[in-house]
């Protein structure tokens, strides 16, 4: 709704835009009534939206310039990849560059790390350049809900060719159907039966995996005993438990799971990477650069210090950050207590 209400107020010819009446009208006119829980608070939803629009008009009504489009439909083309989407606002600046203005309802501000890596405003940096022949010389994530035009500078050229190669990757992915399940807030969502995070919950036609639980460690009197009778269960234990452990990982690999249920608990599977540098590709890179006499000797913490360096120029750092590399994998395990129904 409050997508709309930004379009209609900016979509005008020509100056003023619409007075605050005909937008709040237009608001109430094309107010959905669907998807709240009550009708109490529908209400509050309502009355919040009519402030916010207030607010919005107020900010935006007296240095109004109608914009070069607003929710305009894009079909590109990345490396032979068909990308379609809209983008909410796109303004053209004073110097000539374009700014693009996507607008957010989430509650939380947005912070500059979020900004600055945000894939949609790269995506539709790339779009509007290939549209318009023109450069974008400012990205906005509009906040609605505070009125908020969180605006950072362009991306740079290796942004935008990291963001044309995920495309080609996930592109790759579908046509492979290669979907990996991804957890986030909003899960489970409506199939959880098909989800590898949720799906051990739900009936299936294979036998119920047990977790064999270590005995009770029991304990002598004295102090000396005690410690060494202690350090033989321990290690006991852990082989115990390294062993569960290895037959929920298989468990896991070969049923396609994240993760497994108990009654009380959740046992969460991944495969962890762990990530690095090659000696020789960064010694060739600091070494082109001078900047071989920082390091010296091959020291991963050194060129971490390195990436994060303000004094070091960006594209050496982009450099040195693309050369970090799996070096293994592990699968890893977390256990959590599952809530109680009445919690």
């Amino acid at each position: 709704m409050m997508h709309l209400c930004a379009q209609y107020f900016f979509r005008v010819n020509v100056p003023p835009p619409p007075a605050l009446d005909e937008l709040l009208q237009f608001y109430d006119e094309n107010w959905l009534s669907e998807g709240y829980e009550s009708a109490e608070e529908e209400t509050r939803y309502r009355a919040y939206g009519r402030d916010i629009l207030a607010k919005f008009w107020e900010i935006h009504q007296e240095y109004f310039r109608p914009p070069i489009a607003t929710e305009k439909l894009f079909n590109i083309d990345i490396d032979g990849v068909k990308l379609r989407g809209y983008i909410d606002r796109v303004d053209k600046l004073p110097g000539g560059g374009l700014a693009i203005i996507d607008y957010k309802t989430t509650r939380e501000l947005f912070t500059a790390e979020h900004l600055e890596n945000d894939l949609q405003l790269t995506l539709y940096q790339i779009a509007a350049e290939q549209l318009w022949k023109l450069p974008v010389a400012q990205l906005t994530l509009y906040h609605l809900r505070s009125n908020t035009a969180c605006t950072c500078a362009p991306r740079q050229p290796a942004q935008l060719a990291q963001a044309r190669q995920l495309v080609s990757e996930v592109a790759e992915n579908i046509a492979r159907s290669n979907f990996p399940a991804t957890e986030n807030q909003f899960c489970p969502c409506d199939f959880p039966e098909y989800c590898p995070y949720y799906r051990h919950q739900y009936p299936v036609p294979q036998a119920e995996l047990t977790l064999p639980l270590p005995e009770p460690a029991s304990v002598t009197a004295e102090t000396v005993e005690e410690y060494a009778s202690l350090q033989k269960q321990i290690k006991e234990l852990q082989s115990k438990l390294d062993e569960v452990k290895q037959q929920i990982i298989s468990f896991c690999q070969t049923q396609n799971l994240n993760r497994v249920y108990s009654k009380e608990h959740a046992i969460t599977y991944k495969m962890v990477d762990r990530t690095g540098f090659e000696e020789n590709a960064i010694r060739t890179l600091l070494e082109q650069s001078g900047l071989w006499e920082k390091v010296l000797s091959f020291d991963p913490a050194q060129v971490k210090q390195l990436i994060s360096d303000e004094s070091i120029a960006p594209n050496i750092r982009e450099q040195l950050g693309a050369l970090r590399q799996v070096i293994s994998s592990s699968p890893q395990l977390w256990l959590k207590k599952r809530a109680s129904e009445e919690e």
